[in-house]
């Protein structure tokens, strides 16, 4: 049998992504399945830039808004939820447009996931504690000695994927490559199109990121992130508090940096999220790259989505 049709659109921050999505709803019936890891949380709208409620009317996305910022939610959960979602779309005789920066996700979904432990809260704790006594960067460069190939991928700040990559290293004994290398092959049963969006000149990436932070902060990001801090038992910890943007605001609720830095840091952050977005499309095979700055790219997309459905 001929395997359904299925458009995974990926690109870095800012680039574009939204609209393009919300072009292709109008012209082909797809409907929109969110791949961010941001916006799974329940009340974070403005730093995750989370449709509003009249855009969610008019274009529906699955996979927002499921958890609490108190919870966690995991790549191998979006695999399970998102191919869920996919199956009741094409059920319907529709076509799922999966729309999103998160590369982990993506990952897990086109390759499936490596058999890793399960999280352990006893350890996790145990390197929270390290980390509070040494500083995160000092366990980036234990775990640069341990595994130098996931290290290297990482920021020396990165915590989440720090402290679950010396989690991993810590229970099985090996590096985090080593298990992938194990997991079994998985065949997504899709006909997928892959497209990547990102604008060609990183300055007018750089310019839309400020552009776009700057509009959150006016929106009210701080004021957000204070009414989370009221409504919710939250720790700087917390997946949902470590996003780009809820960081920041953070740290300077705290006091750990003054208010007139919050701008830069965030943009400066937003910055090096982006960056490792494009160094992971930019390793994935069997993507077609868009350029946000090509008054065609639209016209291109709309075409290789023609094709794909025919």
């Amino acid at each position: 049998m001929k395997l359904p049709p299925a458009i995974l659109l990926m690109g870095p921050t800012a680039s574009g992504k939204t609209a393009l999505a919300f072009e292709v709803a109008r012209r082909f019936p797809v409907d929109i399945v969110s791949v961010d890891s941001a916006q799974v949380f329940i009340d974070m709208n403005i730093g995750t830039a989370k449709p509003d409620a009249a855009t969610l009317s008019e274009f529906p996305h699955r996979l927002i808004d499921l958890i609490t910022p108190e919870q966690r939610y995991s790549a191998a959960r979006f695999r399970d939820d998102a191919l869920r979602e996919m199956a009741a779309i094409s059920a319907a005789g529709r076509v799922p447009l999966l729309v999103g920066g998160t590369m982990l996700y993506f990952k897990a979904l086109r390759e499936g996931l490596a058999d890793l432990p399960q999280a352990d809260a006893e350890l996790r704790a145990a390197i929270d504690a390290e980390a509070a006594a040494r500083g995160w960067p000092a366990l980036h460069a234990e775990l640069a000695r341990l595994d130098p190939e996931t290290a290297s991928r990482l920021a020396t700040n990165d915590a989440q994927r720090i402290q679950r990559a010396l989690e991993v290293v810590r229970v099985t004994g090996r590096p985090m490559a080593e298990s992938f290398a194990r997991q079994k092959d998985v065949c997504l049963p899709y006909r997928t199109l892959s497209l990547s969006l990102a604008p060609s000149d990183r300055g007018a990436l750089h310019r839309r990121i400020a552009e776009r932070f700057d509009a959150m902060i006016k929106a009210g990001l701080v004021e957000e992130v204070q009414a989370l801090r009221h409504k919710y038992r939250l720790d700087a910890g917390l997946p949902s508090m470590r996003c780009v943007g809820y960081r920041q605001a953070w740290a300077m609720l705290e006091g750990e940096m003054p208010t007139t830095e919050l701008r830069d840091r965030g943009i400066f952050a937003t910055r090096q999220f982006a960056k490792r977005q494009i160094t992971w499309l930019r390793a994935t095979p069997g993507v077609t790259a868009l350029d946000s700055l090509d008054g065609d790219a639209t016209d291109q997309a709309l075409r290789a989505i023609a094709a794909l459905a025919r």
